[in-house]
């Protein structure tokens, strides 16, 4: 037996657990040998003896001392636990504590004064532990272990997650991602549709430039030679000028492409419409994650769009890590090649990445590119903040944000010089309040002083007006010493 005593705290789904272990000063120089001992019970009990359990009383209360142990804190039922069955004072140097995460052991050791170790050897005590911790706690077998771990696994998880169907920003980091897939889909499937056709009517590609539209008119007309004016209102409407589609019908009659056969025709008619509805879908798409973008990041959007808004999330993984980011790592999000290219090589680091797509910097003028996106990278991050932060949420502050931007966009032009931010948000906050803004109370509060004050600024000025005089006095009765003296020095130097 060893001089010194030694405990293990185990922490499981159904309460805390207190264990004395035997023979610790051979098991901390034996580490094989308890690695080797966990599966066999009879040498572990050899080993380890139950000292004291506490269980957790509800659901709530398991679910609240689990969240704290993972966030490395102590709660008042574990610090209760402890000093109830450890030794204090003194007798508290005997023993060491040995639990299994080091940052809780910090905390317990500075919180509590009781020693703690955390090392492999504590590791793999709790590895044994979490085998045979039925057979200590014997109202947990037979699956009542299982089902407190099961219960609290599913609390713990949707405390972790804190789902909000109405502002995950998941579903705009996938609609986004799926919108960029679709441009780069729908453009090759577009220009495969073009080059399909063409072999049967070559001349509509230069009548039609755009993609949509072409594929729409081949849709509808299918084989040339069966062109006729019944189908002329419908490619009018497709292509909203009625001399285009004169001119499809003129051409379609004397056009140099060869005849394709009718399961040559079918094929690329299927492709057609699967390439059209999925230029339909991403219309639907798009104005899904403009009415997504309006609940979950409002003010950014307002700012810069909701396209660049949301590739801004996507790029920062979320909401909330953008709006911890700070505005120089918001300024070059998405340039982080050329960052560590330049890092690398000693060059100039860029002065944009995302942002570059802005209409603010497009604006700018060459020399002011930089300073502007270093300003709307400023006013991203305050965005971006306010919507991760906000209860309510609110696109107020993000059209004051972009008025900012353009009053900063005029003073590099006129030199007119903008608002405070300070005075802004403060104006917006209290319009939201419903109060009276802040300047306005200023104002009324310097019109009150001054209605009130009105005898004591006279008598003020009066006062004022004597001390100068009496300055000016003093002045000249100096001057007039000074001119006597020098008088008197050059008499006495003749």
């Amino acid at each position: 037996m060893s001089s010194t005593s030694f405990h293990v705290l185990f922490e499981s789904a159904s309460g805390y657990g207190l264990f004395s272990i035997l023979e610790a000063d051979e098991i901390g120089s034996l580490l094989e040998h308890v690695q080797s001992g966990q599966n066999d019970l009879a040498r572990f009990q050899r080993v380890t003896k139950m000292t004291a359990f506490h269980p957790f009383e509800t659901a709530e209360n398991a679910l609240e001392n689990i969240m704290a142990i993972s966030e490395h804190e102590v709660t008042d039922d574990l610090k209760a636990f402890l000093t109830a069955n450890l030794a204090k004072g003194k007798k508290a140097a005997k023993f060491n504590l040995g639990i299994i995460e080091p940052t809780l052991a910090t905390n317990i050791q500075e919180n509590l004064g009781i020693p703690c170790r955390s090392d492999e050897t504590i590791r793999e005590l709790c590895r044994g532990l979490r085998v045979h911790f039925t057979t200590f706690v014997k109202a947990l077998a037979k699956g009542g272990l299982e089902q407190a771990q099961l219960g609290l696994g599913h609390s713990f998880s949707r405390t972790k997650v804190k789902f909000n169907p109405a502002r995950t920003d998941n579903m705009v980091i996938q609609s986004i991602a799926l919108l960029d897939q679709l441009d780069k889909d729908i453009n090759t499937f577009a220009m495969r549709v073009k080059e399909w056709y063409s072999w049967h009517f070559p001349e509509l590609k230069e009548l039609v430039k755009d993609n949509f539209q072409f594929a729409q008119c081949a849709a509808l007309i299918k084989d040339k030679s069966l062109l006729d004016e019944e189908k002329l209102p419908g490619i009018e409407e497709i292509c909203g000028d009625p001399d285009v589609a004169a001119a499809v019908l003129k051409a379609a009659r004397r056009s140099m492409g060869m005849d394709v056969s009718e399961p040559d025709m079918m094929n690329i008619l299927v492709f057609t419409e699967r390439m059209i509805s999925l230029a339909q879908y991403r219309k639907q798409l798009y104005s899904y994650l403009e009415d997504k973008m309006a609940v979950v990041a409002p003010n950014l959007s307002t700012l810069i769009g909701e396209t660049l808004a949301a590739r801004l999330i996507q790029k920062a993984g979320s909401l909330t890590s953008l709006a911890k980011a700070p505005a120089s790592t918001v300024q070059i999000l998405g340039a982080e090649k050329a960052l560590f290219r330049a890092l690398k090589t000693k060059g100039n680091t860029p002065k944009y990445g995302l942002i570059y797509h802005s209409s603010f910097i497009g604006r700018a003028a060459a020399k002011n590119k930089g300073r502007i996106s270093r300003y709307l990278a400023n006013k991203c991050s305050i965005a971006a903040r306010i919507d991760s932060f906000i209860e309510e949420p609110t696109n107020a502050y993000g059209i004051q944000l972009r008025d900012q931007v353009e009053e900063r966009l005029k003073f590099y032009d006129t030199g007119d010089t903008p608002r405070k931010n300070v005075d802004v948000m403060s104006a917006v906050a209290s319009s939201l309040r419903g109060d009276a803004p802040a300047s306005e109370k200023k104002s009324s509060k310097k019109r009150a002083s001054s209605d009130a004050d009105v005898g004591v600024d006279s008598d003020n000025e009066k006062s004022a007006k004597k001390v100068k005089k009496e300055k000016k006095e003093a002045k000249s009765e100096k001057k007039e010493k000074k001119e006597k003296k020098e008088k008197k020095e050059k008499k006495e130097k003749k």
